[in-house]
Parts: C-alpha cells; structure tokens; sequence
C-alpha cells in the first residue's frame, strides 16, 4: 500500500475531498515524524508502538572495496506491534518463534 492509497481509503470513508485527506495522512505522518525527533514515544492501542532506538558506535566496512570504515552512533525508529496486530497476521495456531534471551545483536542494543 502506497500514500496515495492510503488517501484513497480516508477519502473515501466519508464526505471528504482528496485535499482533505492527504492534509490527515500527512498531518498522522508529521505528528509521528515529529514526536520521534523530539524523543518521544508514540503508542496507538491495538496497533502498536514508536520510538527511537540508539544505535552504537561501530567499525564497518565498505562491501566494494574492503576497507574499514567508522560508523557512528545514531538514533533509529522502531516499530513494536501490538499483540492484537501480531495475532491478525499470524493464522491461528502458528505461533512466532522468539528470539533466544542470548541472542542480543551488539549493534542494535534493546530499548531502555
């Protein structure tokens, strides 16, 4: 799904113009946009959660060539869903697999 259906869907929900509902997608999209930036956290019940997540330091290393290279420490959006969102997706009867409690990525640390 695309913006623009995106739009299409609130647009059609009601009496709206095409104005009136790319001026709600983009003021949803703005709000959750801005909230991040500010370090916020966003938590829509029964959709799920948004918040930053920090990233440390680390050495990469560029895939054309080889050598190493400095990345630096950065904030990411993250996306939790909601257990009610989980359990639309998954057919009943297949749970997902968690992850083992060992396994922590060093480079993408857990949320604090």
């Amino acid at each position: 799904m695309t913006k623009a259906d995106l739009v299409d869907k609130v647009t059609g929900l009601g009496d709206l113009t095409r104005r009136d509902g790319e001026i709600i997608v983009d003021t949803l999209f703005e709000s959750v946009i801005g909230a991040l930036q500010s370090g916020d956290k966003i938590e829509i019940r029964g959709f799920g959660s948004f918040r930053t997540r920090q990233r440390n330091a680390r050495i990469g290393r560029n895939p054309k060539t080889g050598e190493k290279v400095d990345v630096p420490a950065k904030r990411v959006p993250f996306f939790k869903p909601s257990k009610e969102l989980r359990d639309s997706v998954n057919p009943s009867g297949i749970k997902a697999t968690p992850k083992a409690a060992a396994e922590v990525d060093p480079h993408h640390p857990p949320a604090m």
